[in-house]
């Protein structure tokens, strides 16, 4: 859409804005459509890759094309192009979703007058890739205090990370969890259309972000110990290659596929077909500690059961629910354990399968999303 586009008269402009090139990240598609709902109309901003997907949304969109993708240059590019982006475009709101989109929307916010939300996904000083690069986490650590107490409207993912900011910043956050909507069974693919067995368990881990501490590497390891189930991989990350490597070196390649990110209903079409969704992220760092992946409500709306690591949002919710196995430790035999757990038991894999359901009842957007129309209302 041009971004130009005439805007109606009466209408709210809200600009969201964010790093990444938009295709996958559904928590910010969610937050967009909630605003429109609410009677704004949307620009979304991010950036354009050369394997970027196509976008087909109901707002408008822009994606920028940067000369440098990655690093420091990356981000100051960025940072500069939108600051000013946002310096020369009128808009009733601003929503900076991650410290790296903050500095510019807090600035023209200050300058222009323009109210301003703030949504941190994650605990952001706190990733593995800024804990083992202390001058630059340093940076964002400097950023943060400067910009952060003068926020008025924060939103986070959970409550654990809430609580962390809140003694920090002695602020208080509204939570919003990265839940997703129902997902419409009736999309459903058949097992042999992504190449599997009509029998057998199979498995999957799927999301944007298969990087380190996320225990994909222990749990391709452990499928060497589990004979007969099959595990699906789909997304992207940091350690894709090295999961690949341990395939050819297992003799793993006709049990473990793996798959490119895609569109959140194609991703939801094969993770519904499969049994046993995996979310393994490792206590490592107080982020990935109080982590809440949006996989794992990914997995309740399809219906699979969950194994799961003991991290502390996660944990909460699979033994609330009943939803599966926690895994001991990372030790790939503790994770070949809890496969096993479903490969050997059908029926414990279906009464997990039955909770699942049942908890996707409850935990859906249409119920999760009345935190943040709060928050909307006050500008609408």
């Amino acid at each position: 859409m041009p971004i130009f586009a005439t805007k109606l008269q009466g209408v709210k402009r809200a600009i969201v804005s964010v790093t990444n090139d938009l295709s996958t990240d559904q928590r910010v598609h969610k937050t967009c459509r909630v605003l429109r709902e609410r009677g704004f109309d949307v620009l979304l901003v991010g950036r354009k890759l050369p394997d970027s997907l196509e976008l087909d949304r109901p707002y408008e969109t822009h994606r920028m094309r940067l000369f440098f993708n990655k690093g420091f240059a990356f981000y100051a590019e960025y940072n500069f192009r939108l600051f000013v982006f946002l310096l020369i475009r009128r808009a009733q709101l601003l929503w900076s979703n991650d410290l790296d989109t903050l500095w510019p929307n807090f600035w023209v916010s200050r300058l222009k007058g323009e109210p301003l939300v703030y949504d941190t996904h994650e605990y952001f000083t706190c990733v593995p890739e800024l804990e083992s690069r202390p001058k630059v986490q340093a940076v964002w650590k400097r950023i943060e205090k400067n910009i952060f107490p003068r926020l008025n409207h924060v939103i986070t993912v959970n409550q654990s990370i809430a609580r962390l900011y809140e003694e920090e910043y002695g602020k208080s956050l509204t939570v919003v969890r990265n839940i997703p909507p129902r997902f419409d069974v009736k999309t459903a693919n058949s097992r042999r259309d992504w190449g599997l067995p009509d029998e057998g368990t199979v498995l999957i881990l799927q999301g944007s972000g298969i990087n380190v501490d996320r225990g994909a590497e222990e749990a391709v390891e452990a499928m060497a110990q589990v004979e007969t189930a099959h595990l699906v991989i789909i997304g992207g990350g940091d350690v894709l290659d090295i999961l690949k490597s341990k395939v050819e070196e297992l003799s793993l390649s006709d049990r473990v596929h793996f798959y490119p990110r895609m569109p959140y209903e194609r991703m939801m079409q094969c993770t519904q077909i499969c049994d046993v969704g995996l979310t393994l992220d490792k206590d490592t760092n107080i982020n990935y500690r109080f982590s809440l992946p949006n996989k794992l409500f990914d997995y309740l709306q399809a219906g699979i059961a969950v194994i799961a690591s003991g991290v502390v949002e996660v944990k909460r919710i699979v033994e609330k629910y009943e939803l599966g196995a926690i895994i001991p430790s990372h030790d790939p035999s503790d994770i070949a354990w809890a496969m096993q757990r479903f490969v050997r038991n059908h029926e414990y894999l279906s009464a997990c399968k039955a909770k699942a359901r049942e908890a996707a009842t409850e935990l859906h957007w249409d119920h999760e999303k009345k935190n943040l129309t709060q928050i909307i209302d006050r500008f609408a």
